[in-house]
């Protein structure tokens, strides 16, 4: 028999509290729509495929929403994956989601940290560097979606 490990204790505590995971799961689910709804509501602005809004007044409106969802779904997503961390860590489709979701957030930064967002507000067409962040961003956030749900069935 082997001893118990601090993650075991907190799998087993998880397990344990029969509403936890099922709430948890909820609100990662709550947490990635408000971080990929206005993130694509936001990129598409960029790409041209809605002209609603100036880019500047939809980035104050969108992008704490996105924030907002990212503060939910990360403490959830961490109660989901130390239910049972092992198996979860194993699974291809967690590590992918994992790769895109940090692709992902480094794309994000680099889209604020350039300046992207300040030239993208200037003018009236959208120059290409703020184009390529945005296509980046849906390519990315639809796969970490994908594979979040991948997760069960691989």
């Amino acid at each position: 028999m082997t001893a118990a490990t601090p993650a075991d204790a907190i799998a087993h505590a998880i397990n344990q509290v029969i509403w936890l995971y099922p709430l948890a799961n909820v609100a990662h689910v709550i947490g990635v729509v408000l971080v990929v709804g206005p993130t694509l509501a936001f990129d598409f602005r960029l790409l041209g495929l809605t002209r609603a809004g100036a880019i500047g007044d939809l980035a104050r409106v969108l992008l704490p929403w996105s924030l907002a969802g990212l503060c939910l779904a990360i403490p959830a997503g961490l109660v989901l994956f130390a239910a049972d961390a092992a198996a979860i860590m194993a699974n291809p489709a967690f590590r992918l989601k994992l790769l895109l979701l940090a692709l992902a957030g480094s794309n994000a930064v680099a889209f604020h940290a350039s300046g992207a967002l300040r030239v993208a507000s200037e003018g009236p067409s959208v120059p290409l560097r703020p184009r390529l962040h945005a296509v980046a961003s849906v390519i990315l956030w639809l796969g970490v979606i994908a594979c979040g749900r991948m997760i069960a069935y691989v």
